[in-house]
């Protein structure tokens, strides 16, 4: 066997749930194991009954022919994401280095084998697009029976230029951030600022959501999958292979991923080991003096500690980062634009007229959108790793551990909760009592959020990983956490602004307040609960 394939095997066997749950007699990590299975399952069937309902709509105004496009858009812009928000802890800064690098391996080598792994372990998300809308493109297409099969070997083929130009693009912020002093804070930053950039890029669907003809709404679908499969040329080339068969078309696409992937792990690999090892190393200040030690108060000890940590890992940090900073500059954008006028644009034809005093209830679950889009205490206790024994050593309990890690997340999150609540009070002409109220709501939301993460964190534990990734990107506790507190706050913040059109904002947010506080009352004793066991 190629030793490659050996190398990849293995790297795919260690994190495997299924060899674990295969081999381990542990029946309460069975039962989690078989618990994120489930878990998984449902977010690939939703992500497929989204794609399947977004192409029905194509299928039934005779635009068929625009599904092949539009799906290798959406795998591509699928990969582009995932792989750029996963290639600091996968291809660099990982925490096997020393051990792979001791292997009779060349440093391409290696990485393009984390590649691979990179792209195995997300290969089931792009299937579950592309099978959805390719059952859709054969009721309504109705295509020749060899377009299915060759619809299926491209799609294995569609994620790889896009997750190689996001690694590509990883590879440059390792290269730049590697020159600094403060190497990780330097990554986080231009990653950040990459990443701010794609939410303020324009949709390309803006005036087709004015529209409230629904034929109208697919012939805009179908023109702007036109256009973007003019601009992306490995989008047109899977189309013309779908829809005419084009051998030249189909040869292109395998040809092109294979070309570009070994050109780019050739010229990763040039650096791959000084970019690691830099990122790795730590340096030290000529000016060090030795000062005063203070002393802390263990619970205090314990979030400094976890600041320590956050900085230390530009995974952590953008995980964490990214919804505050959000939520930052919507509080300095919100001081220069004019509500009244920005509801007149957005809401043009619809039924009733919504004033910005009708939102007013809305504004402390939009800040928390932002704020509690990750709690840190989701994963903070599986970062812990190998060395939780360590933790438990150590002369302090787990109520103390579990309190010091929520008092850091409220250290993180309040902050930015009370700037952008002020400012959106102010330029909202909010009450003063409606305002103390909006940030009575925010603290308590962001204490729901921190011990309900605590507990995720607590119960969904994982300490056998091999990449920080698989903890704060895609550990159980993360996804059980966010989905539900995502899409629960979204439903409320529709909820909160059709009340405000009848109640008074005061009477709302009095029952936010209530109903959040006894949830995080709840969460937090079941923290205490957990810390006895």
């Amino acid at each position: 066997m190629n030793k490659n394939v050996i190398l990849l095997k293995n790297l795919m066997l260690s994190t495997s749930q299924w060899n674990s749950y295969k081999y381990c007699k542990d029946k309460k990590k069975r039962g989690r194991i078989i618990g994120n299975t489930i878990g998984y399952s449902v977010l690939y069937i939703m992500l497929m009954a989204y794609s399947f309902a977004n192409c029905i709509g194509l299928g039934i105004f005779g635009l068929a022919d625009a599904i092949p496009t539009l799906c290798a858009v959406i795998i591509s812009a699928l990969a582009l994401v995932f792989t750029f928000l996963k290639t600091n802890g996968y291809l660099f800064n990982f925490k096997e280095y020393d051990m792979l690098m001791s292997l009779p391996y060349e440093p391409k080598s290696i990485a393009a084998c984390k590649f691979m792994y990179m792209y195995l372990n997300s290969l089931p998300w792009y299937l579950s697009v592309s099978f959805s809308m390719m059952i859709v493109y054969g009721i309504y297409g109705k295509p020749m029976i060899l377009a299915y099969p060759v619809w299926i070997i491209l799609t294995l083929f569609l994620p790889i230029i896009p997750m190689l130009a996001a690694s590509f693009v990883g590879f440059l912020i390792a290269k730049i951030g590697s020159h600094f002093r403060n190497k990780t804070i330097a990554q986080t930053v231009v990653t950040i600022l990459i990443i701010l950039a794609a939410f303020g890029s324009r949709f390309f669907l803006e005036d087709m959501v004015r529209s409230n003809k629904a034929e109208d709404v697919m012939k805009e679908v179908y023109d702007t999958t036109g256009k973007m499969g003019r601009l992306y040329i490995p989008g047109k080339w899977f189309s013309d292979s779908i829809l005419e068969m084009s051998i030249p078309s189909m040869l292109l696409l395998i040809g092109v991923s294979v070309i570009l992937f070994t050109i780019i792990f050739i010229v990763v690999g040039r650096s791959y080991r000084k970019i690691n090892s830099a990122l790795k190393s730590q340096s030290a200040a000529r000016d060090f003096k030795m000062s005063q030690q203070k002393s802390k108060n263990v619970i205090n000890a314990i979030a400094f500690k976890e600041f320590k940590r956050m900085t230390g890992s530009t995974t952590y940090m953008t995980n964490a980062g990214v919804g505050l900073i959000m939520c930052a500059l919507a509080g300095v954008a919100i001081l220069f634009i004019d509500v009244d006028e920005l509801l007149m644009k957005m809401l043009v034809d619809a039924p009733i007229v919504i004033t910005k005093e009708m939102i007013h209830p809305a504004i402390p679950l939009f800040i928390h959108f932002f704020v509690g889009m990750i709690a840190t205490t989701a994963f903070t206790l599986s970062l812990e790793g190998k060395n939780f024994w360590i933790v438990k050593s150590l002369p302090i309990s787990k109520k103390t551990l579990y309190h010091g890690k929520m008092i850091f997340d409220l250290y993180l999150t309040v902050p930015f909760m009370l700037f952008a609540t002020i400012t959106f009070s102010i330029s909202m002409k909010v009450p003063f009592v409606n305002a103390v109220l909006y940030v009575i709501a925010g603290l308590v939301l962001c204490a729901f959020s921190s011990a309900w993460g605590m507990v995720c964190g607590i119960k969904h534990m994982k300490l056998d990983w091999e990449n920080e990734v698989e903890i704060i990107k895609q550990g159980a506790a993360v996804t059980i956490y966010l989905l539900p507190n995502m899409f629960i706050t979204m439903g409320l913040i529709v909820l909160a602004v059709y009340l405000g059109t009848m109640i008074s904002a005061t009477i709302i947010t009095v029952i936010l307040i209530l109903i959040v506080a006894v949830l995080a009352a709840l969460s937090y004793m079941r923290v205490n609960a957990l810390s006895k066991e």
